[in-house]
């Protein structure tokens, strides 16, 4: 759904931008929040690395789930105390331990002993959250290998942690991006619950557990062009069921949540513009259209492989036309659902027409290229928030 602050901002618009709705990043805060009480936001840097994004949420009362020093440093930047900042990145060099350390971060996710190990030589009493794998079933990017643990390894990385003079302070999950499903939820709950029991078995008694990542936005479309409706009421309450189980477990126990996508996601639009609509024989016989546009892949839309981006053509002309879409660089992977998935557009296009393509506020920043085949990334614009600060 397209505010209608976006909506005039993108009319407005004559050259290629990225709008920032500041006030809808606000009122997603304030929204997640009031849904889930009491749980202390560290929002994921990665999503929307901006220093404007990151200072409205830091005046709403936010923290930063940060993946490196020099994201550390940009959460500080942006008004963060070190205390609200989290690296939750279990691949880390003994370096960048010593540097978040020196910058004043002591919540460090782990996953190995080998990493635990590091984090006490490098960050000695410090606290640290240890990340179970999860399977990332019903996401759209499911996370299910390169980080997090078993159950029964967690237990071993956090008594190693507290041989080591570190405090075992937490758990943490992340369901998978874009996760579309609460029985993820409940899954990660199952695996928690029993990492609790086994964990107080052992004498040690956590104070904290990450819920992590993988709360959906709303405005994308799948890979065969069907808009995703995530259930979102249902996840939260799934999640809050979850948290009063967790606590029978472990009185006293405190929350935390790392979104991204679901904070910005919706609020971020691009105002591109068409390059050429063309239509070609294919070696199969087959005639198709080709609409290709100003913004990729490498420049703006990096998730193109698994997402559909609305868009919407507010000169349009003509009736619709199934053509792939595709960015303005000679390179094949630059091309909407790896171009398996035609969609209608007006027939009559020309080249300079205005599109407008939306959910475009995560990772189009921060996954845009310094200049692939010469294609700049986008300008930045916003339109401002209420800048209240909210006292938590």
């Amino acid at each position: 759904m397209l505010s209608p602050r976006l909506r005039t901002a993108l009319a407005a618009a004559t050259e290629d931008q990225l709008v920032y709705d500041l006030a809808g990043v606000e009122s997603g805060f304030r929204r997640l929040t009031r849904e889930l009480p009491g749980v202390r936001v560290r929002f994921a840097m990665k999503a929307a690395p901006v220093p404007e994004v990151l200072a409205c949420l830091v005046d709403q009362g936010a923290g930063f789930d940060a993946a490196s020093p020099n994201e550390i440093a940009q959460a500080l930047a942006s008004g963060a105390a070190p205390r609200e900042v989290h690296y939750g990145n279990t691949v880390k060099s003994d370096e960048d331990i010593a540097d978040a350390y020196r910058l004043g971060v002591r919540d460090f996710a782990t996953d190995s002993v080998e990493d635990v190990t590091a984090v006490a030589v490098n960050a000695p009493g410090s606290r640290v959250f240890c990340r179970l794998a999860t399977t990332g079933t019903g996401a759209v990017w499911g996370l299910s290998r390169k980080a997090g643990c078993s159950g029964e390894d967690a237990v071993r990385v956090l008594e190693t942690a507290r041989s080591l003079g570190l405090t075992p302070s937490g758990l943490s999950v992340h369901v998978g991006s874009q996760q579309m499903t609460t029985a993820a939820w409940r899954d990660a709950v199952d695996r928690i619950a029993d990492v609790l029991v086994s964990l107080a078995g052992k004498g040690i008694r956590l104070d904290h557990v990450n819920l992590g990542g993988g709360l959906p936005a709303h405005g994308y479309y799948d890979r065969a062009a069907r808009a995703l409706n995530p259930p979102v009421h249902e996840i939260f309450a799934t999640i809050r069921a979850g948290m009063v189980r967790l606590r029978q477990l472990a009185p006293g126990l405190d929350f935390l949540i790392e979104p991204g996508r679901h904070l910005v996601a919706d609020h971020g639009a691009i105002r591109a513009h068409v390059m050429r609509l063309s239509s070609r024989t294919q070696l199969n016989g087959e005639r198709e259209h080709w609409l290709y546009l100003s913004c990729g892949k490498f420049n703006g839309l990096y998730e193109i492989d698994r997402l559909q981006y609305r868009l919407v053509f507010p000169d349009h002309r003509g009736d619709p036309v199934p053509a792939v879409i595709a960015g303005p660089t000679c390179d094949s992977d630059d091309t909407f659902g790896e171009g398996r998935f035609p969609v209608p557009v007006p027939s009559q296009l020309r080249s300079g027409d205005p599109v407008w393509i939306m959910a475009c506020g995560a990772y189009a920043t921060s996954y845009t290229t310094l200049g692939f085949n010469g294609f700049a990334p986008l300008p930045l614009a916003f339109l401002p928030g209420e800048r209240v600060t909210i006292n938590v």
